[in-house]
């Protein structure tokens, strides 16, 4: 489904979107460098708190946290036997070193709070708003343009690959492990990219003839609001709470 998550009237959603942008990659960039348990056990409380504020709906964050976990199972297999350190238990007669365990949940923990944060803070905009929100924070113009047509026609060439599928299996194709599929998917894929170059072509043509000059426009009306700065104060402490537990002495060490 297209942008689930933004379509909602929490407190988050009204938030304005350079806000949730600012936040969400500060929020992001310390729990990426942060290591106590303690300081990732507040984060994931932290993206908790956002996500109840957000009011989504738990199956859909579900399986985004299925296909997160998924990944983060390698980690859980590969880590443990691969770090050198002090052996905590034996699977027959392999170690599985604490450090590689503590690694591993840590990981995990990290991957977990940032995704839960991007869902309740960038997730609960629209994609529209977002690039309207880089382009007011002064970010480059060909980054932004990048997120829009590149979420804009990532469904287009989605829907022409389910196209050209059907049309194979019209045609009686069979997929197989044999030489036969391999150079018929290898030709799908070839026309998928000649057909993307000739859309993206005439897009630009289109773009042109509308007198594009490399900037788009936005009617939205971007202010902070009493309440955006109520909530960029909140998130601001949360994240300095978090920067302190990690790198400052204390009870928490």
């Amino acid at each position: 489904m297209r942008e689930e998550f933004a379509i909602g009237d929490s407190s988050l959603h009204r938030l304005d979107p350079r806000l949730k942008i600012v936040a969400a990659s500060a929020l992001s960039i310390v729990v990426a460098v942060s290591t106590r348990f303690s300081a990732l056990g507040v984060a994931v409380g932290l993206a908790l708190i956002l996500l109840a504020f957000a009011r989504l709906p738990c199956g859909a964050i579900a399986r985004h946290l299925v296909m997160v976990n998924g990944f983060v199972i390698l980690f859980w297999i590969i880590l443990p036997v691969s770090v050198p350190g002090t052996p905590w238990m034996h699977i027959g007669p392999i170690p599985l070193m604490r450090e590689g365990l503590e690694l591993a949940a840590r990981l995990t923990i990290k991957s977990n709070a940032i995704v839960l944060a991007f869902i309740a803070l960038v997730s609960t905009s629209s994609v529209v708003s977002l690039g309207g929100g880089m382009n007011r924070l002064r970010l480059p113009d060909k980054l932004v343009h990048l997120l829009l047509l590149t979420y804009r026609y990532l469904f287009v060439i989605q829907e022409e690959y389910e196209r050209l599928k059907r049309a194979a299996v019209v045609r009686g194709f069979v997929p197989k492990t044999n030489l036969h599929t391999y150079r018929t998917y290898a030709f799908l894929v070839a026309i998928l990219f000649i057909r993307a170059a000739a859309r993206a072509n005439r897009v630009q043509q289109a773009m042109l003839c509308r007198g594009f000059q490399g900037r788009f426009y936005s009617l939205q009306e971007y202010a902070f609001t009493p309440k955006d700065w109520m909530w960029a104060a909140g998130l601001g402490l949360a994240v300095a709470i978090i920067g302190i537990i990690e790198w400052m002495p204390g009870p928490w060490s």
